[in-house]
């Protein structure tokens, strides 16, 4: 018997909103988020955001960096002479601050030029600034005084908002119970719904098939190795 007709799933791009109304609130992330709300009322103009990949720091800081009109940037590309133009608008995104390595003495600059002209910069990491190996004992101590706010891994609330958010945007009409069943089942991560999605999207249309709790299964076994279907 000829394999059923399979069609071509095309790898186009969908649009994840980052505006302040598409941040799902959840106990997970309520005080990252209430503490930015709170700006321009900060107890220091320095503010360190944490949290797992995937977690909504990017996402926390873009809604941020809107209110505040500030700058963008990796701290890989900070600069020691781009520091007094950077402070000088007043507001400033700094992502990544513990995947970069070097530079260290622009970062320095750049915490002590913001304090002393109450200039707001709100930085990003994973982990927390003694993770980060810094060499320049001074810059630690300037990040220490920082006060920091956390995000932590997606609770199940959050997961499921998430799950429903990711179908709507891909116009996928997916009954509760597949909902449901990958909150149970996935990994506490942003990220891990958003893969499981994209790959429940492409497997369905390939198949010409709607998204079912058995084509989830089916994906979650993939991912286990085991050679039936994970118990309901």
């Amino acid at each position: 018997m000829a394999d059923p007709p399979r069609q071509l799933a095309l790898d186009l791009p969908v649009e994840s909103p980052m505006e302040a109304e598409d941040f799902l609130v959840s106990a997970s992330n309520e005080a990252a988020y209430s503490a930015l709300e709170a700006w321009p009322d900060w107890p220091d103009p320095i503010l360190l955001l944490t949290g797992p990949p995937s977690s909504g720091k990017s996402h926390c800081a873009a809604i941020w960096a809107a209110r505040a009109h500030a700058w963008t940037l990796a701290r890989a590309a900070l600069r020691e002479e781009d520091v007094p133009r950077l402070v000088s608008a007043g507001a400033l995104v700094l992502e990544d601050c513990d995947r970069a390595q070097g530079h260290e003495a622009a970062l320095f600059h750049l915490l002590n030029l913001a304090r002393e002209r109450r200039s707001f910069v709100l930085l990003t990491a994973e982990r927390a600034p003694e993770q980060w190996g810094l060499a320049t004992a001074d810059l630690l101590s300037r990040l220490r005084l920082a006060p920091r706010v956390a995000i932590a891994e997606a609770d199940d609330g959050l997961l499921r908002a998430v799950l429903v958010k990711l179908f709507v945007e891909r116009q996928l009409v997916v009954d509760t119970s597949v909902v449901e069943y990958l909150t149970l089942r996935l990994d506490r991560s942003i990220a891990a719904a958003k893969d499981m999605v994209e790959r429940l999207d492409r497997l369905a249309l390939e198949r010409g098939r709607r998204i079912t709790r058995a084509l989830a299964a089916e994906v979650l076994r993939d991912d286990e190795g085991q050679g039936g279907i994970p118990p309901t």
